[in-house]
């Protein structure tokens, strides 16, 4: 026996000196609920760029790449239940995923791959155009599991999605069997919501909207939201625990006026959640009726 290695998670996106978000959110929450993690940072960064100017250091590609050979051959790579991907250094390091994807699938044929296509908000694109169509092109396909915010969709589908079920067909255009879409449109007054398009089923998860929110709420979400599933909580349970999660955490955060997520002192908010979240299932395009023919 090696001890407890079953169901470890491959973690890959930035990480930062300063804060909690990247792989820094990322990893404290899975490891918090209980999976071992195996962490690669894309980049390294002093803190998050939105606090200001910060020295970025980056990977060559090809030490990048050899890395991932490493892990590919990896004798320990059959320990890998899950691999979670995030934010992006360079337009090459997706198609070096998509190759560790494929091969911890060949060794755990129920591996589970959630792609976080992290590339951009309100705002526009926050990363090269070549690095977003790489996570588009090459990393969507595969993925189990994605989870764009709005904008980030509107941009992969290349079109404005200004409601729910224009959200919903946009996230079934895209291939994933599960999608789960932050800052969806909400239907509660002062609300924002988390819509996951699963099978035949669109759920909604609605909490009261934060203003100016903290950075790394996305990558937290993803992590949570994979380590309930992987726990073998039903999807309806594991949307409403994980936004349950988040929006303490966020809540918690905006009441203390700090400018991180406090992830080190909110984790029984991880394990055991309290916060109210308004559940609602949306009408599915497989449950609409075809239009009569005139």
């Amino acid at each position: 026996m090696h001890g407890r290695t079953e169901g470890a998670v491959i973690v890959i996106s930035s990480h930062v000196v300063r804060g909690s978000v990247g792989n820094r959110a990322a990893v404290f929450a899975l490891e918090t609920l209980g999976r071992p993690v195996w962490a690669l940072p894309t980049v390294v960064l002093p803190w998050h760029p939105g606090h200001g100017p910060a020295t970025r250091l980056q990977f060559p590609d090809d030490d990048f790449d050899r890395v991932i050979d490493d892990l590919v051959n990896a004798p320990w790579l059959g320990e890998v239940s899950a691999i979670l991907s995030g934010y992006f250094g360079s337009p090459r390091q997706p198609a070096a995923i998509k190759r560790l994807v494929t091969a911890a699938r060949q060794q755990n044929p129920g591996l589970v791959y959630l792609c976080d296509p992290v590339m951009g908000d309100l705002g526009g694109l926050y990363v090269p155009v070549e690095t977003a169509a790489a996570i588009r092109d090459c990393l969507m396909p595969i993925a189990d599991i994605a989870t764009p915010n709005r904008y980030e969709l509107q941009w992969m589908v290349g079109g404005e999605l200004a409601s729910n079920q224009a959200i919903i067909d946009a996230a079934l255009s895209l291939g994933p069997k599960r999608m789960l879409v932050t800052s969806a449109v909400p239907m509660m007054a002062g609300g924002t919501g988390n819509l996951l398009l699963s099978g035949r089923s669109a759920l909604l998860a609605e909490h009261r909207l934060i203003e100016n929110p903290p950075n790394g709420l996305g990558d937290l979400l993803a992590a949570v939201f994979l380590a309930r599933l992987l726990d073998g909580m039903d999807e309806e349970k594991a949307l409403q625990s994980a936004t349950a999660s988040v929006f303490e955490i966020l809540a918690r955060t905006a009441k203390r006026g700090a400018d991180e997520l406090a992830l080190e002192s909110d984790a029984s908010s991880l394990s055991t959640p309290m916060a109210m979240v308004q559940m609602r299932r949306l009408l599915h395009p497989s449950q609409r009726k075809p239009s009569r023919p005139e």
